[in-house]
């Protein structure tokens, strides 16, 4: 399940509010260990090669859809997470984020005479991942972060991030081991950056010729760029818009979750009072688990799972994400024992929600979606990195930000 993307982040600052922080553990952590118990480890690490895919878990987390700081507070979440029990699920989170990155090479180390595995290759994969990402791709982005994921068998997915403070936008660059030929020759499973900036990659295949005139181009300008990746550009502005996504998916998840008699899917009910906006939200952490890989072209389409933290598309609703977490965990908890019920419903789910797509989308009803969710926010504590939702004041200042940060909301 591997697609080589490019996808283009703007910065964002700012902390994880206290109330999202084990939100996000939570989700996450059952989300990771569905897929470990459905596909596997091989699969897992795939996945998290994917740079689509990716932000899409991010999103689901309740992260902001489109936000540089996804890859940090996804994967640190993650890693606080699993690594306590990376003995029992056989994958390993190590590196992180600026001094933490420099601890990789000893947390390798320790993981490899563990199980028995090449502990210098598997530095030497680390460090050469960091370095072609910092120098060979010369792309303006300076490395702040660099994650290595390993599993007991030595296989690897690597994920780093670089900054450029002059345009204000992050580049998040993917590999994964079965698909590096050599750290010589387009080895990246996926490039996220900004679709349109020019990027000479030194280790592109097609770059050989470069790769031999290396002293004429540190005298020269090139003049041949190469472009790393298929690219899918993501905006500055942070409202979540039509063109973002795939609206027959999405119509078809709603229509799931708000025309459908909710106890078909009785095995994943087993708390009163669930309601459309949690199966929704089921629903669409079960494509996460189970979609293929063709699924996350729109990632900005998983914000609307259980809400973004920056209030986009709309406010955090946080009885429908504890109860999407609960039934995950129980899908997890049964299945660890050997009864997989629940997590074959989930399956179901999202059997059923793909089956509904050729149905279409009801022209422009996004809008209204938003405006929905924003009104059900308002009269339920939906939340924000600014607390609780207070009617007619926090839409407005949501609405103000993205001018406030960017100087523009059209782009």
């Amino acid at each position: 399940m591997i697609n080589a993307g490019s996808i283009g982040m703007p910065l964002h600052f700012g902390k994880v509010p206290n109330f999202l922080t084990q939100r996000m553990g939570d989700m996450g952590e059952a989300i990771v260990e569905s897929i470990l118990i459905n596909y596997g480890k091989s699969e897992l690490l795939s996945r998290m090669s994917d740079p689509n895919w990716f932000q899409a878990m991010g999103a689901v987390m309740g992260m902001h859809w489109n936000s540089s700081g996804v890859t940090a507070v996804t994967l640190g979440a993650l890693k606080q997470r699993l690594n306590p029990k990376a003995h029992e699920l056989g994958v390993y989170i190590l590196g992180g984020k600026g001094k933490q990155a420099y601890g990789a090479k000893n947390q390798i180390a320790k993981v490899a005479d563990r199980h028995s595995l090449d502990g210098k290759s598997l530095i030497q994969s680390a460090r050469m991942t960091g370095r072609i990402d910092n120098n060979a791709v010369q792309d303006g982005f300076d490395l702040y972060q660099q994650y290595f994921l390993l599993s007991d068998e030595g296989e690897w997915t690597s994920i780093s991030q670089g900054m450029n403070k002059n345009n204000r936008r992050a580049r998040r660059y993917h590999w994964h081991s079965p698909t590096v030929k050599s750290f010589g020759s387009s080895p990246h499973t996926g490039i996220a950056g900004i679709e349109n900036q020019k990027v000479l990659n030194l280790v592109d295949e097609n770059a050989e010729t470069l790769q031999k005139n290396m002293v004429a181009l540190t005298s020269e300008k090139p003049t041949e760029v190469i472009k790393a990746m298929k690219a899918a550009e993501m905006p500055n502005r942070h409202d979540v818009r039509k063109d973002d996504i795939n609206q027959a998916r999405l119509a078809s998840v709603l229509d799931l979750a708000y025309n459908r008699d909710i106890e078909n899917f009785e095995e994943l009910v087993d708390m009163h009072g669930v309601g459309p906006r949690t199966l929704k939200a089921l629903a669409m952490a079960s494509e996460v688990i189970h979609g293929d890989s063709t699924r996350f072209e729109d990632p900005a389409r998983f914000a609307f799972a259980v809400g973004g933290k920056d209030g986009r598309p709309h406010p955090i609703d946080t009885k429908s994400f504890d109860e999407t977490v609960e039934m995950l965990q129980n899908s997890v908890d049964k299945a660890k024992l050997g009864d997989k019920d629940k997590s074959n419903a989930l399956k179901r789910l999202h059997k059923a929600a793909v089956s509904g797509e050729d149905k279409g989308a009801p022209l422009d009803f996004i809008e209204e979606l938003i405006d929905s969710e924003w009104n059900h926010a308002e009269q339920n504590d939906g939340k924000t990195f600014m607390g609780s939702v207070l009617k007619g004041v926090t839409r407005k200042l949501m609405d103000t930000q993205n001018k406030v940060l960017y100087g523009r909301d059209s782009d």
